[in-house]
């Protein structure tokens, strides 16, 4: 089986505007959740994870004005990725018919969607900006990076809810393995803080309304735990051919040694726990290995009472119960389409750096909670393979292992 590996990462988060702010911000267990502006004074949860750095900092102003936010932030994850593997600076070099992308939103370009109605509703249907439909239609991020980039291989748009960026990983796993490309940017993107939306999760009571303390809100596995809190931002990492990678040299961060697709056939929001199994279970299949080789999940943990406990009798059963466990989450919030990239990108340096960052918040943890996590600070260990876990609505399920190169 061809060997692929991740030779480029990007993101912009609520912890930082790239991979090394966001990355140092994990390790050091801060927040980036805070309170929302006046317009959310009357939803029910009144806090989000907003992005540390505004995309206007990074993009030109007539650019922008043509771009969802969705696709502001798929951009800038792309182009630091690319920079980061090595690759934007032999650009004219990259046989683009070998480039491809798998890039995914779990929403779209909703905010667009919302604010051109409000202007049709307003003023009429002729002051609707021509670029609405770009800006809106949901394989947008996608389309834009693969544009930045040149890539002609192939440019897909996974649509899987929460399990978008993990799903987007896979398919381009896939992608290079099956032939059909030497290097694929992958990841997943979210921008979706609104009233809408919010109202929307709020009144499913999945978000967590802990608004007089908004970095202490999304508490994975504690015990006292109502709801996750919505977050935005985009990761992005380049998958590339192992031989290909290193005919050229270039650095690499750690091996993808398999994935694991699943769907529940259960139900349109409540998970299915043996789903889950399952996609860890082909992970471990796929790569070859068993859940003894596993040192470190970054897990799905969104903070909700069904959701956490239900993972980790899931992990127990795939896996072990050796394994370090964190989330994220407890950071930078649920970034939903784009959890999975940003999340991969964490268990990714997890395993080059040999150290997990924490998860925060933990207090008191529920008494179903029997392995172990790195709570309150991270945790240095030798991490030679690490899974990531993605679920979404619609019985979606996607695990990702990578191990050192």
């Amino acid at each position: 089986m061809t060997d692929v590996v991740v030779t480029g990462l990007g993101a912009t988060t609520p912890l930082g505007g790239d991979v090394a702010s966001t990355w140092a911000a994990m390790l050091e267990g801060r927040s980036g959740v805070s309170a929302l502006p006046e317009w959310a004074a009357q939803l029910p949860a009144r806090i989000a994870a907003q992005l540390a750095v505004e995309p206007s900092e990074k993009i030109d102003r007539v650019k922008l004005r043509r771009l969802d936010r969705s696709e502001q932030i798929a951009i800038i994850a792309a182009h630091e990725a690319w920079a980061d593997s090595g690759l934007a600076a032999v650009d004219d070099q990259v046989d683009k018919y070998r480039l491809g992308v798998c890039f995914g939103s779990g929403i779209g370009g909703a905010l667009t969607l919302l604010a051109q109605d409000d202007i049709l509703e307003q003023s009429g249907p002729r002051r609707v900006s021509p670029h609405t439909v770009p800006m809106l239609m949901p394989n947008g991020p996608a389309a834009w990076v693969g544009l930045e980039l040149g890539a002609k291989a192939g440019v897909h748009a996974p649509t899987s809810a929460c399990a978008t960026g993990n799903e987007a990983i896979a398919w381009g796993l896939d992608m290079i393995r099956s032939g059909r490309a030497d290097i694929v940017v992958a990841g997943g993107c979210e921008a979706v803080i609104h009233a809408l939306p919010l109202a929307g999760f709020a009144s499913m009571r999945a978000l967590s309304t802990r608004n007089d303390e908004p970095e202490r809100a999304s508490r994975p596995w504690d015990k006292n735990r109502d709801g996750f809190v919505m977050g935005e931002g985009a990761g992005a990492i380049v998958l590339e051919r192992a031989d290909h990678a290193a005919a050229r040299g270039a650095k690499v961060y750690a091996r993808v040694a398999g994935a694991g697709m699943t769907s529940d056939g259960f139900d349109i929001v409540q998970p299915d726990p043996e789903g889950g199994i399952r996609a860890m279970q082909f992970a471990l299949k796929d790569a070859g290995l068993t859940g003894k080789d596993i040192v470190h999940v970054n897990a799905h943990a969104t903070s909700t009472p069904v959701g956490d406990m239900g993972e980790v009798r899931g992990i127990k059963t795939a896996i072990g119960d050796h394994v370090l466990l964190t989330s994220t989450k407890s950071m930078t919030g649920h970034l939903l389409g784009g959890a999975g990239a940003v999340e991969s990108i964490a268990a990714i340096l997890a395993v080059k750096n040999n150290i997990v960052p924490p998860t925060i918040n933990l207090e008191e943890p529920d008494e179903e909670l029997t392995l172990e996590v790195a709570a309150g600070k991270a945790r240095e260990l030798t991490v030679t393979a690490a899974l990531n876990n993605s679920f979404g609505f619609g019985g979606h399920n996607a695990s990702i292992l990578y191990v050192k190169a």
